[in-house]
């Protein structure tokens, strides 16, 4: 492989030229940098970035854990938006896909061995790299242990709660999600509603579900804790639990997410109930499924791509301030 010396030894330069050219510094001169980009091209020269981090004590790497790519939804998004704003000052990613919901479906949640059995490894991957730091993307909200209390470089918890105070965590605001849902139907005359939760020690349902008691309090009506019935994020459960709450004459359902909607959509049309005139229905996290019911889905966005470049700004505020400061990374 051609080096970097070669290059400039071979356009009678030096190894700082080549690289201000490379690195599109404006100190060279046209007839140089045209020297330089041609010797470039015709050698077919790559940088080492990793051997430049390495001289450095800096890669311009981030590396991104994800719980699961494709099983969770919420990931990609976020995903996408961390790695966008990275490359747009210059940093590179590096992505590792857990799949912890592909290995074990729900059944981990509660088993911490089992967790950073294959989260401790992936992390050592990325610290073995010199990255520069480290975002986490969690499948849902809970306390999440994996960056310790003298972690080396910078992380920052995403959709998640870290369980260190030094890290900060980037999580959608649930319960204004659900006030502000609740105060639409109740701008649309709706009183008595119904709500179809997500898994009852979820945070995601505690904090949605605080909002919409907070929403009803505002507008003097009682909780009735009767008009809540829990499911376990799936089509299918919405489906089952529907009838219930029509059964107690709710005039609107609040999903907790659009799956869940969907099922009850199912459920109201097979009884030749009218969504939007007999009874309204809204979901929570405007999946692409809320555009193909019939009517179309009322539904919260939850902003997944801000989340991403909030986490993204945050983790690259926190390692081009310690590099001002000349701290060490690694």
């Amino acid at each position: 492989m051609t080096t970097l010396k070669e290059i400039a030894e071979m356009c009678g330069v030096t190894t700082s030229t080549v690289s201000n050219v490379l690195n599109g510094k404006p100190k060279v001169g046209e007839a140089t940098k045209k020297r330089v980009l041609e010797a470039v091209e015709k050698t077919g020269y790559q940088p080492n970035f990793f051997a430049q981090g390495i001289r450095k004590l800096k890669t311009r790497i981030i590396g991104i854990l994800t719980e699961d790519l494709t099983e969770v939804k919420s990931a990609a998004p976020i995903i996408e938006a961390v790695m966008a704003y990275c490359e747009s000052r210059g940093y590179r990613t590096i992505l590792i896909n857990l799949r912890i919901y592909d290995r074990w479906q729900d059944t981990w949640y509660n088993d911490e061995m089992k967790f950073q059995e294959i989260v401790q490894p992936a992390i050592r991957e990325l610290l073995s790299i010199k990255v520069d730091g480290i975002v986490y993307v969690a499948g849902h909200c809970r306390h999440i242990n994996c960056f310790g209390e003298n972690f080396p470089v910078p992380g920052v918890m995403v959709y998640g709660l870290s369980d260190h105070p030094r890290v900060p965590s980037i999580i959608i605001d649930d319960e204004k999600g659900g006030f502000d849902m609740t105060r639409y139907l109740v701008s649309m005359g709706h009183k008595k509603i119904g709500v179809v939760a997500g898994v009852s020690d979820n945070i995601h349902s505690q904090k949605r579900l605080l909002g919409y008691q907070k929403a009803l309090y505002e507008v003097g009506v009682l909780y009735n804790p009767g008009l809540v019935v829990y499911g376990n994020w799936e089509r299918n459960s919405g489906y089952e639990l529907a009838g219930h709450l029509t059964d107690s004459g709710v005039t609107a359902i609040l999903c907790m997410n659009d799956r869940m909607a969907a099922g009850v959509y199912d459920y109201l049309y097979e009884r030749g109930v009218t969504i939007g005139k007999d009874i309204s229905v809204t979901g929570y996290d405007n999946m692409e499924m809320s555009g193909y019911l019939r009517p179309f889905l009322t539904t919260m966005d939850m902003c997944l791509k801000e989340v991403g470049r909030v986490a993204a700004r945050t983790i690259m505020g926190i390692v081009e301030g310690r590099r001002k400061k000349g701290r060490r990374t690694d």
